[in-house]
């Protein structure tokens, strides 16, 4: 694999975007380039450097610094190369006796305001500002000392131009005294991120970068911490910490964010085994350049003092734990496992595998289940969160997967966000979605809260339907109601693309009265006139996309409101072109891979059920071992069987269930009932309280294999250090499948690839090979598209034609009265991930140090709740407590809070109701009852106390 690379080039200004030609030649080199580029990037391209400081190709150009000055033929002056546009014809010279004049006395000036520290700066040898100054020449400075900003002048008084650093943000520094003003850091904040978060404060000679107002600092600023600042400034004034700390880096290794499923693209910058800083990759097809917070900084729990790196044992859950040899933990696992089936048959066990992992290790996972237990009963936490995706669009479209890539929003004309909150949770997207909000396009958010989104800075109207939770598919179906009433739907689409007598019998359906948005908003709290509004808008709009997240998923009718979403984009012709489509945003980094390799109890890879024969004698013919047809046990049924008796033992690879799945008693319970849980993981977590074996795994930068984003692209993820554990997680799972019988001989996960790609149709032409050549594709990959579909249904959808489903509004059972007569519902924030186990191990604790429950303040002044109390929160399944924040981003009758915190154990409260297709839990709607409390409940103390006991490692044996 290609494991080392050069630094992505930077050509000064973005690339032009334009199908015409123009041909000029600069210092005597011909060239050719697309209309609209700049001179600058021409002269790049040619292979002439042309000396900046203001300009990068990351943002557009500026032309402040005066250093890229360059002659041409027939043009009065020196003009600046960067915001010049190249012409037919047109004759540059870049070096010039004026030119370097110019050039030579520009830097001059900028030398003459900025400390001579080089040997000491931490910028030393990555400094663009010394680079510069080498390539004009400059060796002296003629000015007298007098006012700057970089001298503090202690001892003869305070200088009034001098700054202190801001070291407030726990990732990186700001040192005002070597700001030289290029302007890059509030235009990566404008442009890139899109929150407008610095700006330059006053005139000539007095100014400066400003993080807000006078008393701000980047940690209480709007600053969100996304580092695309830090990224282009050309001096040491943004600097990250670990560089301050470490060094400059020594190599490169190009690999994947383990965080959500926008899959973004990394240089990890290295000295040594230690990372020195995260760089989002310019050539990143996701993410084209640009990071969060937690891509970019929040990799530290990688070599956290919590990691746990040697096996472990306890004959039981209330023994402590006991550190052992490899062999001796995988033996205990193994025999443990055979005893098991040996004594209550072999569906007495299962595997759940995981969204973190990569593709390779979730394939062998289900294997493990499959070819080696000899059972079906494998599941995944991609169920508990997008399983109605897979239900959903399969049943109208006829695959399993999101349908355009993330590209396609710069094309789109219109946004429909419902049930996700992309700021938080997909904030690399977001950005892009914000630029193209600012650049006109229209957004309606369909959610119980008011998200960031909606506050785009620069930006239209947005136009918000804050629904009641559990009413999404009634409110997607009066939005359908009015494009049918109305005749609003694209008939010439419909006949050609869908089946047309079944467009009828649904128009039938939704022409209904209970349909029309006055009836449902009774049920759903949205103003009739907003539903209208939103219906037009979205079938009026040339270009319309919808975009969703979990608040679409997980609910009782998670898959009625995807195929709801489905009908929408088909009776409006909102497919198969760039700009449109429907996009779940998958929260887990791999989810969509989970889903793919086979994870499912009833699903062999590429989303063929195991009753299939054809499937079936492939995997037998490749694996060499006879396979069950019968769909195996999902997470909730392995819960329910091992409280009868019956089901005994667990591989659980990268998951916590204990604080992800719902009903948290019922899982503890259950866990507990079992005489074997293996958790393999990187650090003690809560479901390994309850196991009798841990298995150490290993973090992204500790392994190779490939993720699969939410908009199906592959991508790779290379080793960048030595596993800290001794093994990458696939050879765990090999191991522990060798002493079951299982015989596998993978050296690589490369060969497990190749072996994915021999038996599963959609990544037929996958390979490393073509990974490592082409950066990354997007499945189905093979003979039909070898480089892979960035487009899905342009033609026709893959099961011929589009299906229309009918979306009867059935509310859901939990239901609010006089004893809980608020709605819960849950997502994420900005600075945590999922359970938090591995944001909680960083810096970003500094942003949320715990979970609180929004609510709306006459909620809380009728129960006598104020700003930061702490709260009570019960519903049927449990309670418990934690600090309010009183906001109007919910509605009244609505409350809201994060679950990334164990200590909170949100799920403790939530229902096991779950979507009527697939199972997923419906996480967004708990009624609840909220009163003033003194602090953590009971069962938080007992868990907390539980926890520890649950934690303790006898010392090691001395040798």
């Amino acid at each position: 694999m290609k494991d080392f690379i050069i630094p992505d080039r930077d050509f000064g200004t973005p690339a032009a975007k334009s199908d015409v030609t123009v041909n000029l030649l600069v210092d005597g080199i011909a060239v050719s380039v697309p209309a609209g580029t700049s001179v600058m990037r021409a002269a790049a391209v040619a292979g002439i450097t042309v000396p900046k400081l203001c300009a990068t190709d990351h943002v557009t150009a500026f032309g402040s610094c005066r250093l890229c000055v360059v002659q041409i033929d027939g043009m009065r002056g020196t003009p600046a190369s960067c915001t010049t546009p190249v012409a037919e014809g047109m004759v540059v010279h870049t070096q010039t006796e004026d030119v370097a004049r110019i050039r030579k006395g520009v830097m001059e000036l900028y030398i003459s305001d900025h400390p001579l520290d080089c040997l000491t700066c931490a910028a030393n040898g990555d400094c663009e500002l010394q680079d510069m100054a080498g390539a004009v020449g400059l060796r002296e400075v003629r000015y007298e000392p007098g006012a700057n900003h970089f001298a503090r002048r202690d001892a003869e008084g305070p200088n009034p131009e001098y700054r202190p650093k801001d070291q407030s943000n726990p990732y990186f520094t700001f040192d005002p005294a070597k700001c030289i003003v290029c302007s890059r850091c509030v235009r990566a904040c404008e442009e890139v991120q899109g929150t407008f978060a610095l700006t330059i404060e006053g005139r000539g000679f007095d100014s400066r970068v400003s993080a807000g107002m006078e008393s701000d600092s980047f940690l209480s600023s709007d600053c969100v911490s996304c580092g695309a600042c830090v990224q282009v400034c050309p001096t040491a004034t943004l600097i990250e910490n670990k560089v301050i700390e470490i060094g400059t880096p020594e190599r490169i290794v190009k690999t994947t964010c383990a965080y959500c499923g926008v899959g973004c693209s990394f240089d990890a910058h290295m000295r040594g085994e230690e990372v020195v800083r995260m760089v989002p990759s310019k050539d990143g097809k996701a993410n084209r350049g640009h990071s969060c917070v937690k891509g970019r900084f929040a990799w530290g729990y990688a070599t956290h003092q919590d990691r746990q790196l040697n096996p472990m044992v306890r004959q039981n859950i209330t023994d402590p734990w006991r550190v052992v040899s490899w062999d001796e933990a995988l033996d205990f696992a193994a025999e443990r496992m055979m005893k098991a089936q040996a004594e209550h048959g072999r569906d007495s066990v299962g595997v759940i595998t995981s969204s973190r992992c990569t593709n390779e290790e979730t394939y062998l996972v289900q294997k493990l289940a499959r070819a080696v237990l000899h059972t079906n009963n494998t599941d995944t936490c991609a169920r508990v969160c997008h399983s109605p995706t897979g239900y959903g669009l399969r049943t109208t479209f006829g695959t399993s997967a999101g349908t355009h890539d993330f590209d396609s929003v710069e094309d789109t004309d219109l946004a429909l966000v419902i049930g996700a909150n992309p700021t938080d949770g997909h904030p690399v997207f977001a950005s892009r979605l914000r630029k193209r909000l600012r650049e006109g396009a229209g957004l309606i958010v369909l959610d119980p809260r008011e998200i960031d989104l909606l506050k785009t800075p620069h930006m239209g109207e947005g136009l918000h339907l804050p629904l009641r939770p559990g009413t999404n598919v009634a409110v997607l179906t009066a939005i359908a109601h009015v494009i049918v009433a109305e005749k609003l739907y694209d008939e010439a689409f419909i006949r050609e693309r869908c089946d047309w007598d079944e467009f009828l019998a649904y128009s039938e359906f939704l022409l209904d009265p209970r349909h029309s948005p006055e009836e449902v908003e009774k049920l759903s709290k949205v103003p009739a006139d907003r539903i209208r509004a939103a219906a037009r808008a979205y079938a009026a709009a040339p270009r319309a996309s919808i975009y969703y997240g979990l608040g679409v998923t997980e609910h009782s009718q998670g898959s009625t409101t995807v195929m709801a979403i489905a009908n929408l984009a088909m009776m409006t012709g909102n497919i198969g072109v760039p700009g449109t489509g429907v996009n779940p945003l998958r929260g887990q980094n791999n989810v969509q891979g989970s889903c793919d390799m086979g994870s499912f109890p009833h699903e062999y890879p590429g989303y063929r059920h195991v009753s299939d024969d054809a499937t079936r004698e492939l995997y037998e013919r490749v694996w060499g071992v006879p396979l069950s047809s019968e769909p195996g046990l999902r997470i909730p049924n392995m819960f329910d069987e091992a409280l009868a008796g019956r089901f005994r033992g667990l591989y659980c690879q990268g998951e916590d269930i204990v604080q992800s799945d719902p009903d948290t008693r019922h899982v503890t319970s259950a866990l507990s009932a079992m005489d074997i849980v293996i958790v393999q993981d990187l650090f003690l977590n809560e479901t390994s309280n309850y196991a009798h074996v841990f298995l150490p795994g290993s973090s992204f930068l500790e392994k190779d294999g490939t993720f699969t984003n939410a908009e199906r692209r592959i991508n790779m993820v290379r080793r960048a250090m030595t596993p800290k554990n001794g093994y990458e997680d696939w050879q765990i799972t090999q191991m522990l499948a060798n002493r079951l019988g299982g015989n596998w001989g993978y050296d690589h996960p490369r060969e497990i690839m190749a072996e994915i790609a021999l038996t599963t149709p959609s990544f037929a032409g996958v390979s490393y090979d073509l990974l490592d050549r082409e950066g990354s594709v997007q499945w189905p990959c093979n003979e039909a598209a070898p480089l892979g579909t960035p487009l899905m249904h342009v033609d026709g959808f893959v099961r011929g034609k589009g299906h229309f489903i009918h979306t009867e509004y059935v509310a859901t059972e939990e239901r609010t009265g006089a004893r809980f007569p608020l709605l819960l519902t849950t997502g994420r924030i900005l600075s945590q991930y999922n359970v938090g186990a591995q944001t909680r191990r960083t810096d970003n604790v500094a942003w949320h140090p715990e979970d609180i429950l929004e609510i709306h303040p006459s909620d809380a002044e009728n129960r006598g709740v104020r700003d930061g109390d702490w709260v009570r929160v019960a519903s049927r399944s449990g309670a418990t407590s934690l600090r309010a924040l009183l906001t109007e981003r919910v509605a009244p009758g609505v409350v809201y809070t994060t679950f990334h915190h164990p200590a909170t154990q949100a799920n403790v409260v939530t229902t096991d109701n779950s979507d009527w297709a697939t199972n997923c839990p419906e996480f967004k709607v708990t009624a609840v009852q909220v009163s003033p409390s003194n602090g953590p409940s009971d069962w938080q103390e007992e868990y907390r106390s539980h926890s520890e006991l649950s934690r303790r490692i006898l010392p090691a044996a001395a040798e």
